[in-house]
């Protein structure tokens, strides 16, 4: 029986030194929170790729704080949309793109309460209305008369509103200003200049 073969670094093997430790590894710094608000759904004709509640799952993979939906002149994605934010604990924000046929750039609108809510769906079914199938007639001043109407009371329990004046009841908080409730965010076109920065006064004096 042949003899192994002495190894011939075994000698050394005890002068060798442990490697040193790896430097610590940098702290982890916490990515921003991002929230996607100009999305546009297959809802939104020629222009949108994807179900609405494909956008939802994309935005629950990447880890996004929550997702708004705005469809060109129209709310017929967030049914869809909401369910499957319900489904995969992901906050969803009800919005609209509103597409202008006087050349207004393109306005972004976020309904935070119930009657926001409802004076956008009022917004949206006059210029369906008004313009032929699948071209809503929507100018800048129907927006901004819809944000200078007075909101009303709102149903109970909403906003802190009362629906009654019973003997007893708190006090009705004060109404408030016009435009509350509705979160704009301009679209700025490729090149703005001196016409979208007077859109942004005029939306800036209509809803403050």
């Amino acid at each position: 029986m042949r003899e192994r073969p002495p190894d011939r670094d075994a000698p050394h093997a005890a002068l060798r030194e442990p490697p040193p430790p790896s430097p610590p590894a940098p702290p982890r710094v916490a990515s921003p929170a991002y929230v996607e608000l100009a999305t546009t759904s297959n809802f939104t004709f020629l222009t949108g790729g994807s179900h609405p509640e494909e956008y939802v799952e994309a935005a629950a993979e990447l880890g996004l704080a929550g997702i708004g939906l705005a469809d060109r002149n129209t709310l017929s994605g967030i049914v869809r949309a909401h369910t499957a934010a319900k489904e995969k604990g992901v906050r969803f924000a009800v919005g609209c793109r509103l597409g202008f046929s006087d050349g207004t750039p393109d306005v972004l609108a976020y309904p935070a309460d119930r009657a926001a809510y409802g004076r956008l769906c009022r917004l949206l079914t006059a210029a369906n209305l008004k313009g032929e199938k699948g071209s809503p007639e929507l100018r800048l001043d129907d927006l901004l008369a819809v944000l200078a109407e007075e909101e009303g009371k709102g149903s109970p329990g909403e906003g802190g509103w009362a629906g009654g004046g019973s003997a007893g009841a708190p006090e009705a908080p004060a109404r408030p200003p016009a435009g509350a409730g509705l979160r704009l965010i301009a679209m700025p076109p490729p090149r703005p200049g001196a016409g979208f920065a007077a859109l942004l006064e005029r939306l800036a004096d209509a809803a403050p």
